[in-house]
């Protein structure tokens, strides 16, 4: 395998087979109870700022977004990021990661979030989101929030408790209907 083999697709239905054995190889039946899971399940993701890496037509590693909401902010959620073991340290990630990001900057978005380890996602640009400026849904540890702004001062905007973006549009229309 050599990495000029390697395709990067934005992700199409076809692709979910794929994805969802990559990210249970990746991080088991316990991702479910993640905070990040469980955003996640309050709508879907943007298959359009999501991507596959593809080698020989086979997806070894996948990158999802998916609309997030806090206080007065919006901003998008990166991953589950996954890549197969037998593709790792090899960029494919950084570069799925990579791609996301410009995908976000040109569709208008804000930000991007994700829980993840900075020594990874901080040469891509991701910084500690400050101590008790957001929470998730199920304990996460804190450390490990992180943001790129893409707008500058936009994650200033996000605060309290985040949510799938369609949650609180679904919110924002019941406390307008009352």
């Amino acid at each position: 395998m050599s990495l000029a083999d390697v395709n990067y697709l934005p992700e199409n239905p076809a692709h979910d087979p794929e994805i969802e054995a990559i990210n249970d190889e990746a991080f088991g039946p316990g991702r479910f109870v993640l905070g990040a899971y469980r955003i996640r399940e309050g709508g879907p993701h943007e298959r359009a700022l999501s991507f596959v890496a593809v080698d020989d037509d086979i997806v070894v590693a996948s990158v999802r977004m998916t609309r997030i909401a806090a206080g007065a902010g919006r901003a998008l959620m990166l991953g589950p990021l996954a890549v197969r073991p037998a593709f790792k340290n090899l960029g494919i990630g950084r570069r799925l990661v990579t791609i996301a990001l410009e995908a976000a900057a040109k569709a208008g978005m804000p930000a991007v979030m994700l829980v993840g380890d900075e020594p990874y996602y901080g040469p891509l640009g991701f910084k500690r989101i400050p101590r008790g400026q957001i929470s998730m849904p199920r304990p996460v540890d804190l450390d490990r929030l992180l943001s790129h702004e893409i707008v500058p001062g936009a994650m200033a905007r996000l605060v309290g408790e985040v949510c799938h973006a369609d949650q609180a549009r679904i919110a924002a229309h019941v406390a307008a209907m009352a």
